[in-house]
């Protein structure tokens, strides 16, 4: 078995290198509870390159504009359509803040102005490796103060053949992940144990 690494996806517009320290947090879960041989060295590659369909899961994110180049748009659809896996993460945690309105019209553009949808908090993706029976857990940043200051209660999805291509959150887990793994330790909970469930669901679906 290969082993998993994590790709961050570089798109032109906005600003696609937020959280830097989640991918090897989540990496370090992943070496911890589970048996996956892992590349512990996060990949960076552009969306426009061929790299991408080389990725068995990818990551975008950001607070700014999404506004996919014609080649870029095209790679995001093709390696969707055949098997792969793109968590999205709306770092403002805001509904009607920039990222998530200009990434949703994305996904309109990408895929059809109705295959970004709510997914039931009973999906499997919330069983894939740790039980979370009440669906997306919530983050420290979805009542801060800033964003829209809402608890999600869900997440959206690209529904591809009955398989999740793209999974979209406006709770920001990048920033909720991105600490030192090192201080896992301080916490009742390891907070990142969705994560894990989200690579789980990316590998097993």
């Amino acid at each position: 078995m290969k082993p998993f690494f994590f790709t961050r996806l570089q798109y032109t517009s906005g600003n696609w290198d937020t959280d830097q320290r989640m991918p090897s947090n989540l990496l370090h879960s992943l070496v911890e509870y589970t048996t996956i041989p892992i590349d512990e060295k996060e990949k960076v590659v552009l969306l426009s390159s061929n790299d991408i369909f080389k990725s068995p899961f990818c990551y975008l994110s950001g607070h700014k504009l999404v506004e996919f180049s014609t080649q870029e748009r095209d790679h995001f659809k093709r390696y969707v359509q055949n098997g792969g896996f793109v968590f999205v993460d709306d770092c403002n945690h805001d509904i009607d803040g920039l990222f998530a309105k200009s990434f949703e019209q994305e996904m309109s553009r990408t895929f059809g102005p109705k295959a970004l949808q709510k997914i039931p908090n009973n999906h499997p993706l919330y069983n894939s490796f740790f039980h979370f029976e009440d669906g997306p857990p919530t983050t420290a940043f979805e009542l801060n103060g800033w964003g829209d200051d809402l608890v999600h209660d869900y997440l959206k999805a690209v529904t591809i053949n009955g398989r999740i291509g793209v999974l979209y959150s406006n709770k920001d887990y990048g920033c909720e992940w991105d600490y030192d793994f090192r201080n896992k330790r301080f916490l009742a909970v390891d907070n990142t144990r969705f994560g894990v469930n989200i690579v789980m669901y990316a590998l097993t679906a």
